[in-house]
C-alpha cells in the first residue's frame, strides 16, 4: 500500500524521526530528558481532583452517545464563560466540542476551504495548523513574527501575503512556540485586515489562562464582533488534562454570514458522532470552579518559577538568546549564526539527543524560515532544567570550540 499523495506537503515533526530516535535509545537503556512536548502530566502536573472526582461521577451517564455538537451542560458553561469575559453574542448553539482543539482545527478547515484556497499562518506556528490546511486542500501561507518586538506578529508582513486566494488568518495567542501575548492594538490591527479582504479569523487561543507576569489575554473576537471569529480552546493546558481531549470552538459574528457554514460544521459534527462524553462532563466544573492554574503562574508558582529559571540560563550560554515567554510553556531560544552557523537544525537536534541524551524541538519544524532556533518546554522541574540546559551548553561550548579551529564551511558542515 502507497501513501496518499495528500500527505505529500504535510509534516509533524514533533513526533517525527527525532522522537523515533530518542525511543531507540530508551529502548537501549538511556535516560533521555525530554525538554520536546508540551504534556503537562509526565511533570507531575496533575489534573485538579475536584474535576477527575466529576467526571467519574458521571460515568454511567456518559456510555451513550451525545449531541453532536457536545452535552448541553458543557456548551452552556462554555457559552456563559465568554459572556462573563464580554462576549455576549456567543450562546449555546454556537459552540461546538472535539476530541481537544486539534480534532477542531482539521474539522473547521474542512468545512471552509476549496483546494487553492490561501491561509495565513504565523512562523512560527504549532505545525498542526499546517498540515491541517494542506490535509484540506489548502494552501499554509506563513507571516513572520518578529523576535525583536516581543515575538508579536509582523504586521506589514501580514498585510503584505494577502492574495486574491486568501480565505482565513491564524492567531495563535498565547503563541506556541515563542509565548508571545498579543496585545489589543495588534488583535485590532487583524481584525481592520479580516475587514478589508472579508476574511475570516481562526484563534487559537488553547493557552490563555496560562500568562505571566502583566500579560493579559484578549479573545480575538472581543475586538471583532462584526466578522466571523472561530475562537479554540479546551482543558488539556491550563487544567492539565490533555489525555481526556476536551476542546471547543466558539463560531461568532454576523449569523447570516456564517449560516451556511455552521451547517457544514453540524454535519461534521454528526459524521464522527461526538466527542468523547466523559471528559465533556469536565468542562463544566472546569470553568465554573477555582481556577488552579492561577497558582502556577503567579511569583513563586512552579510554572513561573520554571521559566524565569530556564530563560535566564539559557541566556547566560554563549551566543543564545532568549525572549522571555509572556504566556504558555516554552520558549524558543535563538542560536547566533555567527557563533552556531547550523545550516540545518534538524540534525543539530539530531546530534544533541546523540551526545547528551536531552531531546528538544527544531526552529524548522515550526515554520522558522532559518535554522536557528529551537524550542524547550519549561514543564519539567527546576533540577531537570538545569541538567537539561547544562547539557545543551556542553554540547555547544564543544561546537564552538571545533569552529573556532575549522574554516566556516567545515563549521557549518560539522
Amino acid at each position: 500500500m502507497q501513501h496518499s499523495s495528500k500527505l505529500q506537503n504535510v509534516r509533524y515533526e514533533l513526533r517525527g524521526p527525532i522522537l523515533q530516535a530518542a525511543k531507540k535509545m530508551e529502548a537501549a537503556g538511556h535516560r533521555i530528558l525530554r525538554m520536546n512536548l508540551g504534556d503537562p502530566a509526565p511533570f507531575g502536573l496533575e489534573a485538579p481532583e475536584s474535576i477527575v472526582v466529576d467526571m467519574i461521577h458521571h460515568l454511567r451517564e456518559a456510555q451513550g452517545y451525545s449531541d453532536s455538537k457536545g452535552i448541553f451542560s458543557a456548551r452552556t458553561a462554555i457559552s456563559q464563560y465568554y459572556q462573563t469575559r464580554g462576549l455576549m453574542q456567543i450562546g449555546v448553539e454556537d459552540i461546538f466540542v472535539g476530541n481537544g482543539v486539534s480534532e477542531l482545527i482539521s474539522m473547521t478547515l474542512q468545512a471552509f476551504l476549496e483546494n487553492g484556497d490561501e491561509v495565513l499562518i504565523p512562523a512560527p506556528d504549532y505545525p498542526l495548523w499546517t498540515a491541517s490546511v494542506t490535509l484540506s486542500g489548502g494552501r499554509a501561507v506563513h507571516y513572520l513574527c518578529d523576535e525583536a518586538n516581543h515575538w508579536w506578529p509582523d504586521m506589514a508582513d501580514v498585510a503584505a501575503k494577502i492574495t486574491g486566494r486568501t480565505r482565513a488568518i491564524v492567531l495563535i495567542n498565547p503563541n506556541n512556540p515563542t509565548g508571545a501575548v498579543y496585545p489589543r492594538h495588534i488583535l485590532e490591527q487583524f481584525a481592520d485586515l479580516a475587514r478589508e479582504h472579508d476574511l475570516v479569523l481562526f484563534s487559537d487561543e488553547i493557552y490563555e489562562k496560562i500568562l505571566y507576569e502583566d500579560a493579559v489575554h484578549i479573545h480575538t473576537a472581543a475586538v471583532a464582533d462584526d466578522i466571523p471569529v472561530l475562537t479554540f480552546s479546551g482543558l488539556s493546558k491550563a487544567y492539565r488534562m490533555p489525555g481526556y481531549r476536551a476542546g471547543w470552538v466558539a463560531v461568532s459574528g454576523p449569523r447570516a454570514a456564517t449560516a451556511a457554514y455552521r451547517e457544514s460544521l453540524e454535519l461534521l459534527a454528526s459524521l464522527r458522532l461526538c466527542a468523547n462524553v466523559p471528559a465533556q462532563h469536565a468542562i463544566q466544573t472546569s470553568l465554573g470552579g477555582y481556577q488552579s492554574i492561577g497558582d502556577l503562574v503567579k511569583p513563586g508558582g512552579r510554572l513561573r518559577e520554571q521559566r524565569d529559571l530556564a530563560c535566564r540560563l539559557l541566556n547566560e550560554i554563549p551566543g543564545v538568546s532568549c525572549v522571555p515567554a509572556a504566556g504558555a510553556m516554552y520558549l524558543f531560544p535563538r542560536l547566533d549564526p555567527e557563533v552556531y552557523p547550523f545550516t540545518d537544525d534538524e540534525k543539530f537536534v539530531l546530534d544533541l539527543l546523540e551526545d547528551q541524551k536531552i531531546l528538544v524541538s527544531h526552529g524548522t519544524a515550526f515554520h522558522w524560515p532559518t535554522p536557528d532556533h529551537f524550542r524547550f518546554v519549561i514543564l519539567p522541574s527546576t533540577d531537570d532544567i538545569e541538567e537539561a540546559v547544562r547539557r545543551v551548553a556542553a554540547f555547544l561550548a564543544v561546537y564552538r570550540r571545533k569552529a573556532a579551529a575549522q574554516t566556516p564551511v567545515e563549521a557549518a558542515a560539522g
